[in-house]
């Protein structure tokens, strides 16, 4: 009995990992705490449990849109490769006990992010808005689609600077703007290597519709915007949020780094090359934040 006990809670605890994708919510959650720390200051402490709601209720609102996403696209999950397997496709999870689980997350996430302050919670909610009645049902229509999810996309790390300050100005400016720009190479070298998946369920996810020169162009037009606007807080310009000249030329680097494989992809347009350049955009945002962070704890 007690191994039939321990083998269903692990299983119970194995699905609620894929109906919130933990990985990816734990990922996008380290934007949020990458926020948090570079808002917080001598008007705004540091706060431990603060940090910890944020944590929670950020887990929560990344959690409940992942499920509400995959009760909306069951059918299509079912179709493709890489989600034939998640619960609700795969009958270990019914789509209305997945619905109960997104709407108790989001009930909390809200809550908890209210708790810090209103701003987060308006801006946990829009999200989660966003991701599950926008971006989602537009992934079958139109490749615009990646355009809208940048938003919800982009809210995370800005997500962190405002439940530190209670406020958004040009910082969280900013930061959205980093994260924006950051989701197109990302998302479209994705969709690139997962091109025959995706057409399988019908999503729409490369600009041009197609593994072609144009999407390639694209992706190292938006990498560049994406250099730039990293750049902007050396410039004294973004309030608060400053970077010296040291760690502007570190995320300079970065930002060659990833165009260098961006550029690799327009070369040689094979899948291979845009898995590459998806690992190098999810190392390349987490040494942009933590070059943010060292620079402010060596300054503060």
């Amino acid at each position: 009995m007690e191994q039939t006990a321990n083998f269903s809670f692990k299983n119970i605890f194995n699905d609620f990992k894929a109906i919130t994708k933990a990985g990816l919510a734990i990922s996008v959650l380290f934007s949020s705490i990458a926020g948090y720390l570079l808002g917080f200051d001598e008007e705004h402490p540091f706060s431990w449990s603060i940090l910890a709601i944020l944590t929670i209720g950020g887990y929560c609102m990344v959690g409940a849109s992942n499920a509400f996403n995959q009760v909306i696209e069951k059918d299509l999950d079912a179709l493709m490769d890489r989600t034939k397997n998640r619960p609700i496709p795969a009958k270990r999870m019914s789509p209305n006990k997945a619905l109960i689980i997104a709407s108790l997350l989001t009930i909390i996430g809200v809550t908890l992010l209210y708790i810090i302050n209103p701003k987060s919670a308006m801006f946990g909610a829009i999200s989660i808005f966003l991701y599950t009645s926008i971006y989602t049902p537009l992934k079958t229509v139109t490749p615009l689609s990646v355009f809208v999810g940048a938003f919800p996309g982009a809210i995370p790390f800005m997500l962190g600077w405002v439940a530190a300050t209670g406020e958004f100005g040009i910082e969280a400016g900013t930061l959205f703007l980093i994260q924006f720009f950051w989701q197109f190479p990302h998302f479209w070298a994705i969709g690139w290597f997962l091109y025959e998946d995706y057409e399988k369920a019908g999503f729409f996810m490369l600009p041009s519709g197609k593994k072609d020169k144009s999407t390639a162009t694209q992706i190292i037009l938006y990498t560049f915007w994406l250099l730039v606007a990293s750049l902007l807080p050396v410039l004294g310009y973004t309030g608060k949020l400053h970077i010296s000249i040291i760690s502007a030329f570190v995320v300079f680097l970065l930002g060659l780094w990833m165009l260098f494989y961006a550029a690799k992809l327009y070369q040689n347009r094979t899948p291979k090359a845009a898995r590459t350049l998806m690992l190098v955009s999810v190392f390349y945002i987490s040494l942009l934040q933590i070059v943010y962070i060292v620079d402010k704890f060596l300054r503060y």
